[in-house]
């Protein structure tokens, strides 16, 4: 009987499995060996690919708005407004990069582990890889906002998907795939300002990202060492969340032969364990809530109109600056631990307050750009924070058992909070482009 073991103490002890059936030996459980730091790379590139469309698409959004009008010489929503303003508001492309994600992530834990790993990660590459080429070639905002749909799709399956498979090797890699996700928002955010910044169009951009695709299948198919447990190609009968002890330690003695039998776990049992998540969920909701309020809603309308940068390229630069804080804080678990996400919801809703009665007032402008630069890196070091410690605590707090289903659970809060800036974004957009 093959049996394999995961670590859950929060030591550096690697992943093992033993086949009884041949006597082999298990591989070398020091986090030094090859395959830790494999599996360990594999993660944070797998986060890195998963999230650099999403991230993409949202600094691309106010050139994405510009292309209708771009091609039809429209004007701004009002000559007369106080505010340089697109007849859009960019929480537009944001709620086209997050809905899909939404109901992924609402629907997904309750049927996504009836469908082998292979599959689920081949169609994120499909889809990141069309995001790319539908918003390269499109000549409308709608086509535009299609392929920002897909973008959504691949990183909304991909997260849970690959949050979901953590819990098949030592639960460090959590924290690499959280580093790797903050690495596509740099990376994305600087890639997409350096190129537009050295001459190529938006669109001629856009198409030089399709590595990233072709860099998520050689990290997963290619750089990975999955456990002979995990279900990759084939439909195994049977096989669910919980009924499969494979995916889980066995809490006897090795030496007893004896293994513990799983039950179905019920509808109750599956809400016990999401009320078990509200005390970080709920406000790592309010976290992102508050924040893509403030990237979708404010960053637009916080312009300075007097320096030699133009209103889109202080937009990438916001993009840019937020996404290096997410990339630091996402990165900075293995040094200090967060328990109470509510403080970081605190600030980054004061942060949200300032900066919205700033642009209604119209004072931020009195301020100097690195003065806002420097807020919106603490916007994103405290998003980042709250997103890698909520996943942090869940791995070591969750039972073993759980895991997989409570990892897939918890990712939903980030998007709905996302989702429901973007919907009040929108609106705020209007009102405030709508003053003379």
């Amino acid at each position: 009987m093959e049996r394999r073991r995961i670590n859950t103490s929060g030591d550096n002890n690697s992943d093992w499995e033993e086949d009884e059936r041949n006597g082999a030996a298990p591989p070398d459980p020091r986090p030094e060996s090859r395959s830790h730091w494999r599996n360990r790379s594999a993660f944070w590139l797998l986060g890195l690919c998963n999230n650099f469309a999403y991230v993409v698409m949202l600094s691309a959004a106010h050139d994405i708005l510009k292309t209708e009008t771009n091609q039809t010489a429209a004007v701004n929503v009002t000559n007369s407004s106080r505010y340089d303003c697109n007849k859009i508001s960019t929480a537009a492309v944001l709620l086209a990069d997050i809905l899909p994600t939404l109901v992924i992530k609402f629907s997904a834990p309750f049927y996504i582990h009836r469908i082998p790993y292979n599959y689920r990660v081949t169609l994120c590459i499909i889809t990141a890889s069309s995001s790319f080429l539908i918003v390269s070639f499109s000549t409308s905002v709608a086509v535009s906002l299609l392929g920002v749909v897909f973008a959504s799709i691949s990183s909304g399956l991909g997260e849970i998907t690959f949050l979901s498979l953590t819990a098949f090797f030592y639960s460090d890699v959590v924290s690499w795939w959280s580093s790797g996700t903050g690495g596509a928002g740099i990376l994305g955010a600087l890639s997409y300002l350096g190129l537009t910044e050295a001459g190529l169009s938006p669109r001629n951009s856009l198409l030089v990202m399709l590595i990233i695709p072709a860099l998520l299948l050689i990290s997963y198919f290619f750089l990975l060492l999955p456990p002979s447990s995990l279900p990759r190609w084939k439909f195994p009968a049977g096989y669910s969340l919980v009924d499969t002890s494979d995916q889980r330690p066995l809490l006897e003695d090795p030496s007893s032969g004896k293994s513990e039998t799983c039950s179905r776990r019920t509808m109750a049992d599956q809400w016990k364990i999401v009320k078990s998540l509200l005390k970080y969920m709920l406000p790592l909701s309010t976290v992102y809530f508050a924040e893509y309020f403030i990237n979708q809603g404010l960053y637009e309308l916080i312009y300075f109109p007097n320096i030699k940068m133009s209103h889109s390229t202080q937009y990438r630069w916001y993009q840019m600056l937020y996404q290096a804080g997410v990339f630091v804080s996402r990165s900075s678990v293995r040094c200090f631990r967060i328990r109470h996400i509510w403080v970081l919801a605190f600030l980054q809703c004061g942060i949200a307050t300032f900066l919205l009665v700033g642009v209604a007032e119209l004072y931020l402008t009195s301020l100097t750009l690195p003065g806002i630069f420097l807020i919106i890196v603490f916007e994103g070091l405290l998003g980042g924070a709250a997103y890698v410690n909520t996943f942090n605590n869940i791995a070591i707090e969750s039972k073993p058992e759980d895991q997989e289903f409570a990892m897939s659970v918890a990712c939903v809060s980030d998007t709905l909070g996302i989702s429901l800036s973007g919907a009040i974004a929108i609106p705020v957009h209007n009102y405030f482009c709508g003053l003379s």
